[in-house]
């Protein structure tokens, strides 16, 4: 079943509208999605590998969990079902540490139109990695990375096709702040 999701306008402020997900992103409508981080205590950071399936950067590395917010959900829900839907987990919000929202507007070739807003937040992973399960269609693989490998991966992410290259400034925003309680 098709996701139905809140539009917002271009500053982000709800609408009352909502749409169908295919919708919102053939006619380029502005809306939310929840981002989560999740870092370890001992100074890693969990990327997802984004699904071979995935119409938009398939098999590269990214956010730990991420998804639209639907109709008449708040951003917060919406980040713990994600997390629960593409890694298994179950979290509460006083888990979630928001870090900033982050505009994102960008078409594709294939005809997508993506005016998203990233509500970015960090959580701390406190089970093992093997106890989390990827979803299907979602997430290829899970990883941990050291910050310092991911400065590495993120310093060439022009040329090593690691990361979605065109959002870089967003990585650096989240690694100084997973940094910031990390160290």
């Amino acid at each position: 079943m098709e996701e139905n999701i809140d539009i917002v306008t271009k500053t982000g402020k709800p609408t009352g509208k909502t749409a169908l997900k295919s919708e919102i992103h053939s006619k380029g409508y502005y809306h939310n999605t929840a981002h989560i981080w999740f870092y370890t205590e001992d100074g890693q950071i969990l990327l997802a590998q984004r699904a071979a399936s995935k119409v938009i950067y398939p098999l590269l590395w990214d956010v730990s969990v991420a998804g639209h917010v639907d109709a008449g959900e708040t951003i917060e829900e919406a980040a713990i079902r994600e997390i629960h839907e593409e890694i298994g987990l179950i979290i509460t919000q006083t888990d979630l540490h928001k870090i900033d929202v982050f505009p994102c507007f960008q078409s594709y070739e294939n005809g997508i139109i993506d005016n998203e807003f990233h509500h970015t937040y960090i959580a701390k992973l406190q089970v093992p990695i093997e106890n989390l399960k990827p979803q299907l269609g979602e997430v290829e693989a899970l990883q941990l990375v050291t910050l310092n490998q991911f400065k590495s991966l993120l310093e060439q992410s022009t040329t090593n096709g690691y990361f979605v290259a065109t959002n870089i400034g967003y990585y650096k925003t989240v690694l100084k702040a997973i940094t910031s309680v990390t160290l």
